[in-house]
């Protein structure tokens, strides 16, 4: 799942690459040659996406340092952690939910795949089976009880 993930995010990466050296330079010098640069709001504009696209880019590339010190082999098997899936009962609704927990740029509600940073990913990370986890989400106070975990190793080659 982080390889799969990686991957993406490379690929982002070397589009804003792409864009920094390339796209960007081009519009920079055909907004320069517009004439005074104190009054042109075309070098002006090209520039601020310059200094956006270059903030995108480190932020991106620090994300994936992030990502990729992320040692998978050293998951704990018997609690909920980042990959895994987790089975709750809502005491509430008396009704199971799987949730898969997942890094926040792979997270489709759709699908309940919940980022590890959301309030019930938060919740979840670290709670073991028959665990109780109260969680405060938008729509109010919710209570679950932990049913079953499959870690991330076995979860893996189902994404």
């Amino acid at each position: 799942m982080t390889k799969k993930l990686l991957s993406r995010l490379n690929e982002d990466l070397r589009e804003l690459e792409h864009e920094l050296k390339t796209k960007l330079p081009e519009e920079i010098r055909k907004a320069a040659a517009l004439g005074d640069l104190s009054e042109n709001a075309e070098y002006e504009a090209a520039l601020d996406r310059q200094r956006l696209i270059q903030s995108k880019y480190r932020s991106l590339k620090n994300r994936i340092n992030e990502i990729a010190q992320v040692d998978v082999d050293r998951l704990p098997m018997d609690t909920a952690g980042y990959g895994s899936r987790v089975t709750v009962l809502d005491i509430d609704t008396d009704k199971e939910i799987t949730y898969q927990l997942v890094m926040p740029e792979d997270a489709e509600a759709k699908m309940n795949r919940i980022s590890i940073s959301s309030p019930i990913g938060r919740a979840l990370m670290g709670k073991r089976v028959e665990d109780e986890v109260g969680v405060t989400i938008p729509s109010g106070k919710k209570t679950f009880e932990i049913m079953d975990i499959v870690p991330y190793k076995k979860t893996e080659m189902n994404l």
